[in-house]
C-alpha cells in the first residue's frame, strides 16, 4: 500500500501571514481563494485539520459548487471528502456546526478509543507515518491539509507533504500568527512549480511540489 499523497492547502498574506495580529479564525482569502480550495476538496478524499482549528472555526469547508460535485458523483465517490481531525484530547463542543455538516468525521487522538459522540471514526495517532499509511487503507488516499499551523509544521518536519497550494492574497498584517510555528527545523528541500495561477481579487495560486532525494 502507497503512502497517500498529502497537499497543503493554504490562504496566506505576501508576509506569510494566516491571520492578523489580533488572531482568530484564519480567513483573509476571497472568492478566487475559494474556487482552488473547492477544486482542492473535490479532489481529496479526506481533510486533515487540527483540533484548535477547529474549535476556532466551529466547522469545516465544503464544497459548494455544483460541477465540482457533480464530478465527485460520476466518479462514485461521496459529496464531501471525510474530515479528519487530529486532536490529543477528542473532546469538542456537540453544539458546533462541524456535527451537523453532512460529511463522514474521523478522529486522530491517541491510543485505541471509542469514536466521541459526533465521529463516526477514531484511530490512534501514534506516529504520522504510521497514521497516514492506516488512513491510506482505509481508502483516504488523496489528502487535503487545512491547518493549523502546528499539525503543518508537524507533517513538514517529517517530509510527509507531497505539495504545497497556496494562495497569494494581496494583504501586509503583521503579526506572528505565520503559517508555520516558530521552532520548526525543516531540511532545505527543494520545491518545483506545478501551476501558477492568477485568480480573482488579485489573488495567485502558487502550487510546489516537492523533489525528493
Amino acid at each position: 500500500m502507497p503512502a497517500p499523497e498529502l497537499r497543503l492547502v493554504l490562504a496566506v498574506s505576501l508576509d506569510g501571514r494566516l491571520a492578523p495580529p489580533g488572531g482568530g479564525a484564519a480567513q483573509i482569502g476571497g472568492r478566487g481563494d475559494r474556487q482552488v480550495l473547492e477544486e482542492a476538496l473535490a479532489w481529496a478524499d479526506a481533510c486533515l485539520i487540527g483540533g484548535r482549528t477547529l474549535r476556532l472555526h466551529g466547522s469545516t469547508c465544503l464544497i459548494h459548487a455544483a460541477p465540482l460535485l457533480e464530478q465527485r458523483r460520476r466518479e462514485g465517490r461521496p459529496d464531501q471528502p471525510a474530515a479528519v481531525v487530529v486532536s490529543r484530547g477528542g473532546s469538542f463542543d456537540p453544539q458546533l456546526r462541524f456535527f451537523s455538516q453532512p460529511l463522514q468525521r474521523w478522529l486522530l487522538g491517541p491510543g485505541q478509543m471509542a469514536p466521541p459522540t459526533g465521529f463516526h471514526t477514531a484511530m490512534p495517532l501514534v506516529g504520522w507515518p504510521e497514521a497516514l499509511m492506516a488512513l491510506a487503507a482505509q481508502g483516504l488516499q488523496r489528502l487535503v491539509l487545512l491547518g493549523g499551523a502546528e499539525l503543518a509544521g508537524a507533517l513538514l518536519q517529517e517530509q510527509l507533504v507531497d505539495e504545497l497550494q497556496l494562495t497569494l492574497c494581496p494583504l501586509l498584517l503583521g503579526g506572528p500568527h505565520s503559517w508555520l510555528p516558530n521552532g520548526v527545523h525543516l531540511d532545505p528541500n527543494r520545491w518545483k512549480l506545478q501551476e501558477q495561477r492568477p485568480l480573482e481579487g488579485d489573488e495567485l495560486l502558487l502550487r510546489y511540489r516537492c523533489l525528493r532525494d
